[in-house]
Parts: structure tokens; C-alpha cells; sequence
């Protein structure tokens, strides 16, 4: 079985290393830069546990070298969707399956909801992802983990091991290509599991990623410190109260209350979101994926959303002073 890894960041090169060491399959990656060179050098690099996992990997800044995949899995930054989906294509194969293990909600999410099935503005403006990667191939996939990417080609598992994966298109069952790639990801050491909705799990963690993410950028505060302070922790509420709204009438109906969820992130101990992380290390911030997708699936089902709207106004600007959103 061949698998190609696009995108080797910290999500990325854990997936790739993992699956590597289990040789279960053969991975390929699709990198650029420093990175590019440090895999053709180095392999995979995963440090977990005490220990550095290490193994060879072949390599390219052309997906043309590596022909069709069985699995392709994309774990680019938003940010960067739109210039890697170019490199999609070669990777291909008529049964060839996309999973996409990225944050924030992804470009297909509209497709048979109330949004309708136009691809979402912000994160795919011109259609361009959409025409690349055909929905029928999609696979998504939600990430409840946290990893670094410590240095160019190097990524170290922080804690937790979950995965959620399901098809793109609303089946009403989960497929069997999903199982085989759910089996695929659990033999690799990661806690899987499969299920027929996974915009709901999208949402859920968006839920959560939505406030803590920009808010943390801005401030540099670590989940811990945002959640012990009552103003700020008010003001994530209430913008979590407008996307449980939008969410309901998308068929992502949360029952539980912003509390409830506080109460799971701070069970995670102290940490440094991947916005917060983006921001120190100078690259740019996935912010229209993880809160101008909200502002828009809103503005279409008719929602009003002043704290979002504010969440999104203060951190756009902020990233475009110091040059980390265009």
C-alpha cells in the first residue's frame, strides 16, 4: 500500500513517521525547503516518549516522481491549501482516497447542508481546491492531539494519540475504504476511530479551537492562563454560544455548554495552541480556517455573530502588523 504525506509540520511528520516505523505501507512525503532537505538526509524524525524515531523516506518537491498513491494524506496548513493542492493530482489514482488532517473547517464542509454546495470563500476563494481535489476522494480527519514541529523535518508528540476519520460526502454509514484507513492509522499506534458525520467532530473541536487559538496569539497566554481569567473566559463563552447557534442549524448540534468544554481543556494542563506557536516561530496563522469560516457560514445561514466578529477583527489585525496574515 502506498501512502503520501503532503505537508511535513508537526501533525504530518508524526503521521508519516508512525506509519513508517510500522511498515505496514510504504510512505512517501511531498516537501519543500529545509524540510525537503532534512527528510532526503535524515528520513522521518519523530521524538516520542524519550526516544527518536527514525526512518527513511523518499522525498520530492514534485508529486509527478512519486505517481498514484492508494492514500494521500494532506496536512498542510490552511494557509498553504491552496498552492499544495496543485500537487494532488499526480498523487492519484482512480480509487485513490484524500484524508485531509488539517485544522479548522475545510472547504467541502458546505456540501449538502443548508450552506449549500459552493465551496466556503474563506478558505477557498476561487473554487481552486475544490476543482484540484474532487469531494468523492475526501476523507476527513480530526486531529485530537497536540505535536511541534521543533526544527525543519522534525516533529515531537506532545500528548494524546486520537483520530476521527469519515467520508466527505454524507454516506450515512462509514465506508469501507474508511475502515481500511482507519485500520491503517490504529496499527500505526493511534487511537482511531470511525464515524458517518464528521462534520460534527470538525465543529466540536472548532468549537473549542475557535477561541483559544486567536486569543492566545494575541495575548501569548497558554490555555491555562485564558482560562483563569473570568473576563476572558466570559468572552470565549459567548463566542461559543454563537457558533453552537450556527452549529445547530447545520445539523452539528453541540449538547454540552461552554463550561463543559473549559472544563476538558484544562484538564489538558498548560499549553501553547498551534496559533500561539504560529505566531512565535513567525509563519502565518491559520485564522481564516479556524474563525472567518465561522463569520461566513453565519452571515449565509443568517446568524448574527458580534464576539466572533470581534475575535476575527482584532486577530486579522494583528496578524497583518506583524506580517503573519496577509
Amino acid at each position: 500500500m502506498k501512502v503520501c504525506i503532503v505537508g511535513v509540520g508537526a501533525i504530518g511528520g508524526m503521521l508519516g513517521a508512525r506509519l513508517s516505523e510500522r511498515g505496514e505501507c510504504e510512505v512517501s512525503a511531498v516537501a519543500r525547503g529545509p524540510t525537503l532537505d532534512s527528510l532526503k538526509t535524515h528520513g522521518w524524525q519523530l521524538q516520542e516518549g524519550g526516544r527518536l524515531i527514525r526512518s527513511r523516506v523518499r522525498a520530492t518537491n514534485d508529486a509527478r516522481d512519486l505517481g498514484p498513491q492508494d492514500v494521500v494524506i494532506v496536512a498542510v496548513k490552511g494557509p498553504a491549501l491552496a498552492s499544495a493542492a496543485a500537487q494532488i493530482a499526480p498523487l492519484c489514482g482512480p480509487d485513490t482516497a484524500v484524508v485531509t488532517a488539517m485544522n479548522g473547517v475545510p472547504w467541502w464542509f458546505g456540501y449538502g447542508t443548508k450552506i449549500g454546495d459552493e465551496p466556503l470563500r474563506s478558505v477557498d476563494p476561487v473554487g481552486q481546491i475544490a476543482a484540484a481535489i474532487p469531494i468523492e476522494r475526501v476523507i476527513g480527519c480530526v486531529a485530537h492531539l497536540s505535536a511541534a514541529s521543533i526544527a525543519p523535518g522534525i516533529s515531537r508528540h506532545v500528548k494524546g494519540r486520537r483520530l476521527v476519520i469519515g467520508e466527505a460526502m454524507r454516506l450515512g454509514s462509514v465506508s469501507a475504504r474508511v475502515e481500511r484507513c482507519g485500520q491503517l492509522l490504529s496499527n500505526a499506534g493511534f487511537d482511531l476511530s470511525t464515524t458517518a458525520d464528521i462534520r460534527y467532530e470538525i465543529w466540536y473541536k472548532l468549537w473549542g479551537n475557535m477561541t483559544m487559538n486567536p486569543i492566545s496569539a494575541i495575548t501569548g497566554a497558554s490555555t491555562d492562563q485564558l482560562l483563569a481569567d473570568p473576563l476572558v473566559r466570559n468572552f470565549c463563552s459567548a463566542a461559543m454560544e454563537e457558533a453552537c447557534e450556527i452549529g445547530s442549524r447545520l445539523g452539528c448540534s453541540i449538547n454540552e455548554s461552554p463550561e463543559d468544554r473549559h472544563a476538558i481543556t484544562g484538564m489538558l494542563g498548560p499549553f501553547k495552541s498551534s496559533m500561539l506557536q504560529d505566531v512565535e516561530a513567525r509563519r502565518t496563522i491559520e485564522l481564516d480556517g479556524i474563525v472567518t469560516v465561522v463569520r461566513e457560514i453565519g452571515q449565509r445561514l443568517g446568524c448574527s455573530t458580534p464576539n466572533i466578529d470581534a475575535i476575527l477583527g482584532i486577530t486579522r489585525l494583528f496578524g497583518r502588523v506583524r506580517g503573519l496574515y496577509p
